[in-house]
């Protein structure tokens, strides 16, 4: 059965966020951008002190790992922000038992909706930079070298396979789509422009942390820029968290079902 059209709710135009002025719903993700940075940073340090390649392969690897800090103090720091002005997560998510099954439905229709331009992004962005070779570069864009991937023993590359696949898609999707779109978005309601694109902006911004090449970063940024975008135009038409979870929380564990396999990569 496919989703029932629904009218955008006051989710949007009554944000929480929106009594605490325009300073917290601008910076919030601008400062989770700074986190992710900093994670990062400290991953390639690690790896460095460990004597493992520490490079943008090697880091990216690890990037639903690092992000798992990263989720936990930005959970914390948008309920904080939420509570403050006197309303809830839940409410602020919409989540609502009699309407999950339809959530999970528009989850699944905007996934395919958010897919098409962010591929066209990526795309044109590979056409950009490498033009008629823009096909034939996406092995060496997108694949990590062989040679900078980390070895791990087997049992830590079995633990942290069973870390990123049990943790990250569960906390990374509800809490980006908080703070980049319930909080950020609604508390910049009164700026419409401003509160599309800033958010989108530090999304895109965000996913160059996560790219094993100079150029990939430069792909990921442009793409998720997009995707921000979209994902942003969702939230003002539909006015609802919810099922733009459920289309984050798919995608991430689309991602992270791959870590199951890390422990026969990295574990040599």
């Amino acid at each position: 059965m496919a989703p029932q059209a629904e009218l955008p709710t006051t989710a949007t135009a009554a944000s929480p966020a929106r009594s605490s002025g325009a300073g917290w719903p601008f910076a919030l993700p601008f400062v989770r951008v700074a986190l992710t940075g900093v994670a990062a940073l400290s991953t390639a340090g690690v790896l460095a002190l460990a004597g493992q390649p520490s490079g943008l392969p090697s880091v990216s690897i690890f990037a639903a790992l690092f992000l798992l800090p990263v989720n936990i103090v930005s959970f914390l720091l948008v309920r904080r922000l939420v509570h403050r002005a006197g309303s809830s997560i839940r409410s602020l998510i919409g989540y609502g038992r009699a309407r999950l099954g339809r959530d999970i439905l528009w989850g699944l229709l905007w996934i395919l909706v958010l897919y098409v331009p962010f591929a066209l992004a990526i795309v044109g962005t590979m056409f950009v930079l490498f033009g008629a070779d823009a096909f034939t570069s996406f092995e060496a864009v997108f694949a990590p070298d062989p040679g900078e991937i980390p070895a791990l023993g087997t049992v830590a590359s079995i633990i942290f396979a069973v870390v990123v696949f049990v943790s990250f898609a569960p906390l990374n999707a509800p809490t980006e789509e908080l703070v980049y779109r319930g909080y950020s978005q609604g508390g910049l309601a009164a700026y419409p422009v401003i509160a599309i694109l800033a958010p989108s902006f530090a999304f895109g911004l965000q996913h160059i942390f996560f790219a094993s090449t100079v150029p990939g970063m430069l792909v990921y940024g442009v793409a998720f820029f997009v995707w921000g975008i979209g994902s942003a135009l969702i939230y003002r038409r539909q006015g609802r968290l919810m099922p733009l979870i459920v289309a984050h929380l798919l995608v991430n564990l689309a991602t992270t079902v791959p870590a199951l396999l890390l422990p026969f990569v990295l574990g040599g």
